[in-house]
């Protein structure tokens, strides 16, 4: 793990400020799209973007429920990028990387946006940490891989958990 990816679970962490479900969220999300990113043989540096990207996936739900008393999908998408810029903006990252995260971050619930397999990994972490905490069934949980899993290493993960 980069020193990068470190720092921003550090601060993500403190973000939340002892909010452990979104922490907890934050870090298994985390730790699919590492090893599914592995797995799928995603370069240094677009890993590194992807694990940053789904350390921060969320990072918008605070504000979001500041301002809008929702943590609807849409206000995450739209508070998470700026408050992932200040986050950040002091860790070196190149404008192309930065700007990559908070696309990602941006657009993680905006399917039909998906654009490379660093945004599908993430889409993929994620459902695979929701299917579980939001206790789907195993219909929808067929229907969600059917219409959102593409990698390998996923589907290999949502079959071998939910028996699918």
């Amino acid at each position: 793990m980069s020193i990068v990816v470190s720092t921003s679970i550090s601060r993500m962490i403190n973000y939340f400020e002892a909010d452990a479900p979104r922490i907890n969220h934050a870090l298994k999300v985390y730790g699919f799209a590492k090893s599914i990113g592995e797995l799928e043989g995603l370069q240094e540096e677009q890993l590194e973007t992807l694990e940053i990207a789904a350390v921060l996936h969320d990072i918008g739900i605070k504000e979001s429920e500041r301002k809008y008393s929702s943590h609807a999908g849409h206000y995450q998408e739209l508070e998470g990028p700026p408050v992932a810029r200040e986050l950040l903006g002091d860790l070196g990252l190149s404008s192309e990387v930065l700007n990559r995260i908070c696309f990602l971050i941006g657009h993680h619930h905006t399917y039909t946006k998906i654009d490379g397999i660093d945004f599908q990994i993430l889409v993929e972490a994620d459902f695979l940490v929701n299917i579980f905490e939001e206790g789907m069934k195993k219909e929808e949980i067929r229907t969600v891989r059917g219409k959102y899993f593409k990698t390998a290493a996923a589907v290999r993960y949502l079959e071998g958990m939910y028996e699918i």
